[in-house]
C-alpha cells in the first residue's frame, strides 16, 4: 500500500499558503495527496479591481482551487460546500459523516489540518481543526458510521504551528528553536511550483501578494513550510525533514486490508477534471 497524506483544509488557497511544496515533494516521491476543502471562500476577497462578482466568486473560487491543484498534483479533491465565514455553524453530525467517509475511502498514513487556534484565528480554520481532528477520531471507531466505509485510524496528525506567522523577518536557522516547528520541510527545489500555485488564486491576488511576494525576502519565505505534531509516532529530533519520520514502526501504522470505505459524491478524481 503507498502512503499517502490528506489535507483538510478551510478554504481555496489554504492548500498553497500551507502545504504547496511539501505536496510536490511527497508527490515526487509517490505519495498520493488528496484535498477536502471545505468552503469555496464566498466571503473572500473579489481582486482589485475586481476580476468578478460576488454571485459568481464561489465558482471562480473552485476553478482556481482546481487549477492549483493540478499544478501541485493532488489527486482528489473533495468539496464540502459549507458558507465561508460560517464554517462553524455546520451541522456536526453531517460534516462528520462527509470527513469520516474521506478519511476512510484514502486512509491515509498523515492528516494535515489547522491548529487548534487555527493559525491566524481565522474562524473557520478553528472550526476545520475541530471537525478534522473530531472525523479523525471517528474514523477509527467501527461502531461510528459503520455505513461509512471499514474503519480506519489515522497514524498521525499534523498542524500548522504559529512559527509559520512570527518567523518572518527572522533568520532561518532560528527556526529550530521555535516550540511547536516540529518538522521543517525544505522546498526550495519546489518553491516555483508553490508560486505558481499560490498565483492560481487570480480573485485573491491582493493577500498572496502581500503574504508571498512583496516581501523583500520572498524567495527565502517560498523555501520552507512548517508544521507541527499533534499526535503520531515519536520524533527522535525536532525539527524532524520528514513528516513521515517515526512512523516507520509497523504498530506505528493499521493495515487493516481494506481499500474501500464506500463511494463519496462530493469527491472528483483529477482525471475527471
Amino acid at each position: 500500500m503507498s502512503r499517502r497524506i490528506l489535507l483538510i483544509f478551510a478554504h481555496p488557497d489554504d492548500e498553497s499558503f500551507i502545504a504547496a511544496g511539501t505536496t510536490v515533494r511527497y508527490g515526487a516521491d509517490g505519495v498520493r495527496v488528496s484535498l477536502v476543502c471545505a468552503t469555496l471562500g464566498q466571503a473572500g476577497k473579489m481582486g482589485d479591481p475586481p476580476i468578478t462578482t460576488r454571485e459568481q466568486l464561489p465558482a471562480v473560487r473552485e476553478r482556481e482551487l482546481r487549477d492549483a491543484c493540478d499544478i501541485l498534483g493532488i489527486d482528489l479533491v473533495g468539496l464540502l460546500g459549507y458558507e465561508d465565514r460560517h464554517l462553524a455553524e455546520a451541522p456536526p453530525d453531517r460534516i462528520r459523516e462527509q470527513l469520516v467517509r474521506a478519511i476512510r475511502r484514502e486512509r491515509p498514513d498523515i492528516v494535515i489540518t489547522f491548529d487548534p487556534n487555527g493559525a491566524n484565528g481565522h474562524p473557520d480554520h478553528v472550526a476545520i481543526s475541530r471537525f478534522a481532528t473530531d472525523a479523525v477520531a471517528a474514523a477509527a471507531d467501527p461502531r461510528c458510521l459503520a455505513n461509512a466505509g471499514s474503519a480506519h485510524r489515522v497514524p498521525r496528525l499534523v498542524w500548522t504551528t504559529p512559527a509559520a506567522i512570527s518567523w518572518r523577518g527572522e533568520a532561518p536557522a532560528r527556526l529550530a528553536e521555535h516550540p511547536g516547528v516540529d518538522f521543517l520541510i525544505d522546498i526550495r527545489a519546489w518553491r516555483e511550483r508553490k508560486a505558481r500555485a499560490l498565483r492560481a488564486h487570480r480573485s485573491q491576488h491582493l493577500s498572496v501578494n502581500r503574504v508571498w511576494f512583496e516581501p523583500k525576502d520572498s524567495e527565502r519565505l517560498l523555501s520552507v513550510e512548517m508544521f507541527r505534531l499533534a499526535w503520531g509516532g515519536v520524533l527522535t529530533q525536532r525539527p524532524a525533514d520528514d513528516l513521515f519520520a517515526g512512523l516507520e514502526d509497523p504498530f506505528a501504522r493499521l493495515e487493516d486490508g481494506c481499500e474501500g470505505g464506500g463511494s463519496d459524491p462530493t469527491a472528483e478524481p483529477r482525471s475527471a477534471r
